[in-house]
């Protein structure tokens, strides 16, 4: 097996995670008048639709840039 293959692929899932999550938190800063947690605890669909979509459209923009 190649170990350094493998830590980059880890490596780069850990950058990716890292992304999203920052991603996710400047999302949640830029748009205050929505409080994302609180929302999805009342069970609001479009809201879980909209991060839903929100994390998938940021993993493949990541997900792409460190290809």
């Amino acid at each position: 097996m190649q170990f350094d293959i493998i830590a980059l692929n880890l490596l780069y899932a850990i950058a990716g995670v890292v992304l999203m999550f920052v991603s996710y938190r400047v999302i949640d800063r830029l748009t205050p008048q929505v409080d994302f947690p609180a929302e999805l605890r009342k069970g609001n669909v479009a809201v879980a639709i909209f991060v839903a979509s929100l994390f998938i459209s940021i993993a493949l923009i990541v997900g792409n840039a460190l290809n």
